[in-house]
């Protein structure tokens, strides 16, 4: 299959990350399968995450498609980009469509990305998460592996405006290892164990993490490590307010 968007768009990342000297740290990329179907799972804190969550996938050569919400795709900018990389357009109110593709770029032997969250978590912790992306892993009978990004947040994240000028700032992408589930009537206890395994990784990559905030800067830094984003309680009261006014007639 001919490439003739994604290339292009991954050298101007390249050249993004040159610009701003971005300290791109990808721990456990061989966790990704060079050939074959498989499921990139990750944690969302940034607009940027498929980006990097994308590098993830750099040292096996392959090319992440990604599932998002179909808006972006009626963007008259992102739209053509995101056809051209052939990622899969998520209509809320019709789901079925987009399992359908997904599943179907899988067998063909794609990775596909999933933010499983569904939104960008406003407390820097993992929200619950969806069962979507274990059941395609368990339809397709192919590998879902969770990955942890950390430092994309201070780039441009939701309430906060975009800072695509800061230099330096260091990001963290860890691959975990690859889980194998299958077709069973109740995937919980699967999806309790991938919660499980993105929380380790993201705790891992804060506590690792190679700076701290500066003063007037705690935003960034989730409040179970002293910094002043909001607690997950909090996060979801603000997600669901949110949520009640784009309803409202």
């Amino acid at each position: 299959m001919t490439e003739y968007v994604y290339p292009p768009v991954i050298a101007a990342a390249k050249v993004m990350f040159r610009a701003l000297d971005l300290r791109c740290t990808v721990e456990g990329a061989q966790n990704i399968p060079r050939t074959g179907g498989a499921v990139l799972v990750s944690n969302h804190i940034s607009y940027l995450d498929f980006i990097f969550a994308g590098l993830a996938a750099r040292p096996a050569e392959r090319m992440v498609r990604f599932m998002a919400k179909k808006e972006v795709f009626d963007h008259r900018i992102s739209g053509p980009l995101m056809r051209g990389m052939k990622h899969i357009p998520v209509d809320r109110q019709a789901g079925a469509a987009a399992y359908r593709d997904a599943l179907n770029a899988l067998k063909d032997g794609e990775v596909l990305g999933v933010f499983a969250e569904a939104t960008i978590s406003r407390s820097f912790t993992v929200k619950d998460i969806k069962a979507g992306a274990v059941r395609m892993a368990a339809s397709a009978k192919v590998p879902m592996i969770p990955v942890a990004l950390w430092g994309t947040q201070r780039l441009w994240t939701k309430g906060r405006p975009r800072n695509l000028r800061q230099r330096h700032v260091p990001v963290t992408i860890l691959v975990g290892e690859p889980m194998y589930p299958t077709r069973v009537r109740d995937f919980t206890p699967v999806v309790d164990e991938l919660h499980s395994r993105m929380s380790e990784l993201v705790e891992r990559a804060q506590r690792e993490y190679p700076e701290t905030p500066r003063p007037g800067e705690e935003w960034w830094q989730p409040a179970y490590l002293g910094g002043t984003a909001p607690t997950p309680e909090e996060a979801a009261e603000m997600d669901a307010k949110e949520a009640a006014e784009r309803s409202a007639p």
